[in-house]
């Protein structure tokens, strides 16, 4: 359909993806000013005799009626047209800029149980709308979810309407249904047998919860002899939070929480304070602003650069002697090599080395800076990270600027310039947030090569930036890649 116009005004762009119910692509609206972006999905009757096709369409309309009703909340996408054309049936809606919440879980790695209790709250919060219009998504997982370019996230992709794909109708005009609609691992029981309950969408956001807090994807999770999910012992996590989880996740969906807005009132009395959100207006590029849901300090999830500062705290040595000493003489430089990554950087000699090595964050080694009073809370340090990637640099500077919005509360960031980094092309972004109590600025580089990214993030108090910038301005130009 690449081309096509759509009912004389939806131009096909982009194809998304296709799946068992059909076809879903961008699509350009001709009629409104500046041709906005759209989503298109085509649905495809399973057949198409005359008793199928009817009863197609009733599901059809009933669907986008059902549609047109939610979209009026903030956080659904808004239904644009609902088409017919040539036995086909096509959904038109509002295209929602942003990333979906898969990329938020990577495999591997656990999140933090304020982050699990924010994003489970933030998921209800929305479903509890949807549950109040008598409504099942029957479809919730993270590849659902969309985080808005606001922060807030976004329920998309309604199961009620692959109905259409899946349905049977007998000679006596009686509909069945041949799939079951949903995703494993966050498809109860009840729902996997073609009967869903409220409590069925409840249980996939439980799912989404357990998955955050473990790394662990939830169709690799052990069951005991009674069906419920094994995963406690792959968390840490508090008694509270988990009895809650596991009541969400009862194999009995009439053990768990009968809809999104009891689990909701369950997680807001264990820690009210710990899972409300504050506005902050993130700079990304020029003079743009946005305005980003942020988590406080202490709600915001493990990333690589929160990581490094953690590193950076536990680094935090007095070392004033050294500092005393650098006033009378040049400073001497080391050589650091790791022959596994192909890499070197020379660092001074005053500041202290600690290699990492982590696996999940990519980074191999911290260079921190000498403390210069007993008042320096915050050490300057310097960290080399060499990830896998595969992409453009200006793909992995959007995913970059998305991660420091996500997580650095009042993130400032400047507009991407760029730079060279050991000889190659490289982009510079420099940034600011805070960390707790440190008012924090970073200067971060990075450059690519085959199938790996060269990360290097200098990071200090925003007050004392600049007094050791010379200094990692020279340990940058100093590095190389075999």
């Amino acid at each position: 359909m690449l081309g096509q116009k759509l009912s004389g005004r939806y131009q096909i762009i982009q194809h998304l993806g296709e799946g068992a119910f059909g076809v879903t692509f961008v699509a350009e609206d001709m009629q409104r000013p500046g041709n906005p972006k759209c989503v298109v999905k085509q649905f495809q009757a399973k057949n198409t005799d005359p008793h199928t096709l009817r009863e197609a369409r009733r599901l059809f309309d009933n669907e986008a009626k059902i549609l047109e009703k939610l979209g009026n909340h903030d956080q659904i996408p808004r239904l644009l047209a609902d088409i017919q054309e040539n036995e086909e049936f096509y959904l038109v809606q509002e295209f929602i800029e942003g990333h979906d919440l898969s990329e938020e879980l990577p495999k591997g790695k656990q999140l933090s149980e304020a982050y699990a209790i924010e994003i489970l709250q933030h998921i209800l919060e929305v479903l509890a709308f949807v549950h109040h219009h008598e409504i099942i998504h029957r479809d919730i997982k993270p590849s659902n979810i969309r985080r808005r370019q606001d922060g807030k996230i976004v329920l998309i992709d309604f199961g009620a309407v692959k109905q259409i794909s899946t349905q049977v109708v007998n000679y006596q005009g009686q509909t069945s249904f041949t799939v079951a609609i949903g995703t494993f691992g966050y498809m109860p029981s009840e729902q996997a047998s073609c009967n869903p309950q409220f409590s069925s969408d409840v249980y996939a956001v439980g799912m989404i919860g357990i998955q955050a807090l473990t790394g662990i994807f939830p169709s690799n999770l052990p069951k005991d002899s009674q069906g419920e999910v094994v995963w406690r012992n792959q968390a840490q996590v508090s008694q509270q939070l988990a009895d809650i989880i596991d009541k969400m996740v009862r194999y009995d969906f009439r053990q768990r929480y009968h809809s999104a807005s009891e689990a909701l009132q369950a997680l807001r009395a264990i820690a009210p304070s710990r899972t409300k959100a504050h506005n902050q207006t993130t700079v990304i590029s020029g003079s743009s602003t946005v305005t980003a849901t942020t988590p406080t300090p202490q709600e915001r999830s493990p990333t690589k650069f929160m990581i490094g500062l953690a590193i950076a705290a536990v680094l935090a040595i007095s070392i004033g002697y050294w500092y005393l000493f650098l006033g009378s003489k040049p400073e001497n430089f080391l050589t650091y090599a790791n022959s596994n990554v192909g890499i070197k950087m020379k660092y001074p000699q005053s500041w202290q080395r600690r290699d990492i090595d982590n696996l999940i964050t990519g980074e191999l080694v911290a260079f921190v800076s000498p403390k210069q009073s007993d008042a320096d809370k915050f050490q300057e340090k310097l960290t080399i990270s060499v990830e896998d990637f595969s992409g453009t640099l200006e793909d992995f500077s959007d995913t970059s600027t998305k991660d420091i919005i996500r997580h650095l509360v009042k993130a400032q960031i400047q507009k991407p310039s760029e730079t060279t980094l050991a000889n190659k092309a490289a982009y510079k972004l420099i940034y600011t947030g805070q960390d707790g109590e440190n008012n924090l600025k970073s200067m971060q580089l990075f450059t690519l090569r085959g199938d790996k990214a060269y990360v290097i993030t200098y990071t200090a108090a925003i007050d004392n930036y600049n007094d050791f910038i010379q200094t990692a301005q020279t340990m940058i130009k100093s590095f190389e890649i075999d």
